[in-house]
């Protein structure tokens, strides 16, 4: 996959694209970043594999679910571990994380009455969020390397650097200094010249 061409078509928002573009920018390939409006989705949507995005645009065949995208790259571009062990660890981290988002969902971001967005809101700050870092602060612990998975950063490092940086952000800054590993984990991700670069054209 090489001399392969790599677009990634999302809107311009972190979202469900962000770890896969994290993935190609530590890995130092080159893709092409292709966000889009709402109005140009409504043209695009009809033209994807399942009508949803991100979507994986790879020697111009689509692919789709942002989770699947993540995880074929990831493991492409070396960032999925190198035993089967190790790969189990991310798989475990990243499912982990899909749970984290569900609650986000549900609780909050696609709840419409006021009230009930205003509950969910302080379910996340108070009680959701911090267990959900707990898990991660445990496997951290766990792992005993500062990393998820094996000894370096993998896609589930990434993943949890999303979550710091991305749409749970707001929830999961109040709480950073509580979780000295995974706080660790955010700045070895950030201190990343590449990872950095890209974040700072991203501004």
């Amino acid at each position: 996959m090489a001399n392969s061409d790599i677009k990634i078509i999302y809107f311009n928002i972190p979202g469900r694209a962000e770890v896969s573009r994290l993935v190609l920018v530590l890995a130092g390939k080159q893709f092409e970043d292709v966000r889009i409006s709402g109005a140009e989705w409504r043209d695009i949507k009809p033209t994807t594999p399942f009508g949803t995005c991100p979507v994986l645009v790879l020697d111009g065949k689509m692919y789709g679910q942002s989770k699947a995208i993540a995880v074929f790259l990831a493991r492409e571009f070396g960032l999925y571990g190198r035993t089967n062990l190790e790969g189990l660890q991310i798989d475990q981290a990243m499912h982990l994380m899909e749970d984290f988002i569900q609650e986000y969902g549900s609780r909050y971001f696609f709840v419409t009455d006021e009230a009930k967005k205003a509950e969910g809101a302080k379910q996340m700050r108070e009680e959701i969020t911090p267990r959900f870092m707990g898990y991660f602060e445990k496997l951290l612990q766990d792992n005993a390397t500062g990393y998820l998975a094996g000894d370096r950063v993998t896609v589930a490092d990434l993943t949890v650097f999303d979550m710091y940086t991305g749409f749970l952000g707001s929830f999961v800054q109040e709480w950073i200094d509580k979780f000295p590993l995974i706080k660790q984990l955010v700045a070895t991700v950030e201190s990343n010249e590449r990872i950095r670069a890209y974040r700072e054209q991203r501004k």
